[in-house]
């Protein structure tokens, strides 16, 4: 394991997308010495044995390190591609000349292309933009007949095998899940992964029909909204309030929309779910040279930088890892790009808070949450303490992106996993107690061992008076590190 990559854990949380790069149990070691938290898999390659031996190394690091480690699947979603060109050869597409996209399954060539979606011919009419390799390759409808489309090449350049096809005009009849994405996410439940990601969310039916395979399994799989297309923008209050996590995608929305459109874009899109107290994650391209070169450009550098200043929950490497040169690597460079960052956003003036619920619709948890955050600053706590049998409360707290840790205390391993997403938030895996005072005494205890916390630190605490029920957080504490009485606090009654 390289040393050099051990350093201590950032607020933002770093995910990684596992991939023939990184699947070997030194390579997984290292990215997690280099401040990995989260390992994404990507449905769209490998095989589910080939996931499966990796799932299994990374579980064996975690109990090994006593690290939770986040596991994130990936469905592939309604993704269009191109079928095999023969012997896997790439063509060359030059501007002016004609495509023909045809009907079936056959390989395709220089002169016609067949796709992976069977309607494709019906529903893509004259006029509408046929975007090819993100974008890169470009062509223009410029006919439909019975088993074929005739398309005029804007933009030419190298097309292989299955790359993608975006279709920025066109609305499709696609289903939101294919047979591969039950497979994949039945594969998803039987291995216990703690988040499953939706591919091109188009409307809000589109998560209702995931949430629906979901509960016909009789499962419990926190769902993340994957933003690509265009559409989903249209929707974005419902999507937002009815998913557990939401995934800027920036390629395909930077195919599907006017690129100069993304990053503004990301910063509504962030700003949205912060205030709504949902993880948020941006992904795509974030240190592409790093695929092949071991260090990044200034303005990818900035990119990053960027989006903690935004306070992301966390920043996503996808082929950096996966089939980069230098994976580790590149979660060693986004990780110093983090804490230098998040060294500036101390000192810096603070974010806009949430806003308060009405009254009408707030509830205990959230009250005693926004309490909490707001004794910690006031106060100058060396941390806030959340007792949580879901991970809800823990959300509520994280969302206001506190300058001092959010330390999530639950006996169960799985919202263990999951609260490992949350900006800020250091998860602990502690058997409760029936009374807060021996509770203060644990707490005490397992601060001071892990070096979060000394005797005489002043610390807030959000707990329940029946910790180990669901849904009970009723009080909120005010303690010093080593006393043995913690003295209620009336922050929210203000």
């Amino acid at each position: 394991m390289s040393a050099q990559f051990e350093h201590p854990p950032v607020k933002t949380k770093l995910i990684a997308t596992i991939g023939p790069a990184c699947r070997e149990p030194k390579i997984l070691a290292e990215l997690l010495n280099a401040g990995l938290d989260i390992c994404r898999f990507n449905f769209s390659h490998g095989t589910l044995e080939e996931h499966g031996r990796v799932l299994d190394t990374i579980r064996a690091l975690s109990a090994q390190r006593r690290q939770p480690i986040t596991i994130i699947g990936d469905l592939c979603g309604p993704k269009i591609r191109l079928n095999r060109f023969a012997n896997d050869e790439a063509v060359e597409l030059c501007a002016g000349q004609t495509i023909r996209i045809a009907r079936g399954d056959h390989e395709c060539t220089d002169r016609e292309f067949t796709t992976s979606y069977t309607p494709f011919i019906d529903e893509v009419p004259v006029g509408h933009r046929v975007l090819i390799d993100d974008g890169l390759i470009r062509l223009l409808v410029t006919e439909q007949r019975t088993d074929v489309l005739l398309c005029s090449c804007t933009v030419g350049g190298r097309v292989s095998s299955r790359k993608g096809i975006n279709l920025p005009d066109t609305r499709l009849s696609v289903p939101a899940l294919s047979d591969k994405d039950l497979r994949d996410l039945d594969w998803a439940i039987e291995n216990d992964l703690d988040y499953i990601a939706l591919s091109f969310v188009r409307t809000p039916a589109d998560l209702d029909q995931l949430r629906q395979a979901i509960a016909r399994r009789n499962a419990d799989l926190r769902v993340i909204v994957k933003i690509e297309k265009t559409e989903a923008l249209e929707h974005l209050d419902e999507l937002v309030a009815g998913c557990d996590g939401l995934l800027v995608a920036r390629g395909d929305l930077g195919v599907e929309m006017d690129v100069w459109q993304v990053p503004l874009v990301q910063k509504a899109l962030t700003r949205r779910c912060r205030m709504a107290g949902v993880p948020v994650i941006i992904a795509t391209q974030m240190l592409q040279s790093m695929v092949e070169h071991p260090m990044p450009t200034r303005a990818e550098v900035s990119d990053v930088a960027n989006a903690i200043l935004d306070a992301a929950d966390a920043v996503m490497l996808s082929a950096e890892t996966a089939v980069g040169r230098h994976p580790a690597h590149a979660v060693d460079i986004m990780n110093k790009v983090a804490a230098v960052t998040e060294a500036y956003l101390a000192i810096a003036p603070p974010l806009t808070p949430p806003p308060p619920q009405p009254a009408a619709a707030l509830n205990s948890p959230e009250a005693i949450s926004h309490a909490a955050a707001e004794a910690a600053v006031k106060l100058k706590a060396r941390l806030v303490a959340v007792w949580t049998a879901t991970g809800n409360t823990v959300r509520l707290v994280a969302r206001h992106r506190l300058s001092v840790p959010v330390v999530g205390l639950t006996w169960d391993p799985r919202v263990a996993r999951r609260i490992n997403l949350l900006y800020g938030v250091i998860p602990i895996h502690i058997e409760p107690t029936p009374e807060p005072e021996p509770m203060f005494r644990v707490l005490d205890a397992r601060l001071t061992e892990l070096g979060l916390a000394q005797r005489g630190d002043l610390i807030v605490i959000v707990t329940s008076t029946r910790p180990n029920l669901p849904g009970g957080t009723n009080a909120m504490f005010v303690h010093v590190v080593g006393d043995d009485v913690a003295e209620p606090n009336d922050s929210s009654s203000e």
